[in-house]
């Protein structure tokens, strides 16, 4: 019987280092939405533009190497559901970090993992002991040291991003599904195309133009590091496991808190820093309990 097959250790190292640009492109997307949100563009039209340029890049990239096989769906209905989750957590975590800091939207992004955690059990039948309950607890513990519901800090802003969240969940859950019937490069076609259709009909109404050459910058950047980041993820997958690259996702926190205060003036304050180990720490658990049980992981991209 022959072993698994086991990535080189320098494939390994490469996968990581890819993840990890993954992480700053998609902490790009984020920024790219701040900012247009500043300069009044409509989170609609920024929602649209993430969408319709992603869509572009795959066309352009993917179409001429696959041809009709890339718009070929094993299973359009998972694809639908699957594309529809992603909009609902770009849409909801572009309004949110309009009025809250890139790290307290990123912070809370960091539940997904405890999420997927307990959707799994309802979705997928599968069984999460009490350890893994208790983390997931713990985690939601740190959220809400992070936001400090019923204080003056606390915004309504918080809910989307927690939608968010809960909406990359089942994006990631789907897109477990999904994989077994369509490839990488289908399945962003059908995440950029159902998301552009989609909003196409109502983004006319809010259509406005930067006026500033960073604005333009900014404007067009946005679909390019939502594309090259997903690319970047989708290759780093091929080279190392799922079980190497989970843990790195969370370095995209020190990405988010660079941003947040480099470009913003916005620093973390002090119970980001009480908060975000707790749920840092209660994902780290629960990825090394699901390790240690052998079930398949998936990396965790906190799309946006």
């Amino acid at each position: 019987m022959s072993r698994p097959y086991s990535p080189p250790a320098e494939h390994r190292l490469l996968g990581i280092g890819l993840a990890l640009a993954a992480y700053l492109m998609l902490t790009g997307i984020d920024s790219s939405a701040k900012w247009l949100g500043m300069i009044g563009i409509s989170f609609i039209q920024i929602v649209f533009l993430r969408y319709a340029i992603h869509l572009v890049l795959v066309a352009t990239i993917h179409l001429p190497r696959h041809g009709r096989t890339m718009v070929r769906s094993g299973n359009l209905r998972l694809q639908f559901f699957r594309a529809l989750a992603l909009l609902g957590a770009t849409s909801c975590n572009f309004l949110a970090v309009q009025f809250l800091p890139l790290t307290v939207t990123g912070s809370i992004a960091f539940t997904v993992p405890l999420l997927i955690c307990a959707l799994s059990v309802p979705l997928l039948g599968e069984q999460v002991g009490w350890r893994r309950w208790s983390a997931i607890a713990a985690g939601f513990v740190g959220v809400l040291v992070i936001v400090r519901p019923g204080t003056d800090a606390f915004h309504p802003a918080t809910l989307l991003s927690l939608a968010a969240a809960l909406s990359t969940a089942f994006y990631l859950l789907l897109t477990r599904k999904v994989s077994s019937y369509d490839s990488p490069a289908t399945s962003q076609f059908y995440v950029g195309i159902f998301a552009t259709v989609f909003l196409l009909p109502v983004v006319p109404f809010f259509w406005s133009f930067p006026t500033s050459a960073d604005g333009w910058f900014v404007f067009f950047s946005i679909g390019v590091f939502g594309f090259v980041g997903h690319q970047l993820i989708t290759v780093a997958s091929s080279l190392a496991p799922a079980t190497v690259l989970a843990p790195f996702s969370y370095f995209q926190i020190f990405f988010l808190s660079a941003a947040s205060w480099v470009i913003f003036n916005q620093p973390p304050d002090v119970w980001l820093y009480v908060g975000a180990p707790i749920v840092i720490g209660s994902g780290l658990y629960i990825w090394l309990r699901e390790r240690r049980l052998a079930k398949p992981e998936t990396v965790v991209v906190s799309e946006r």
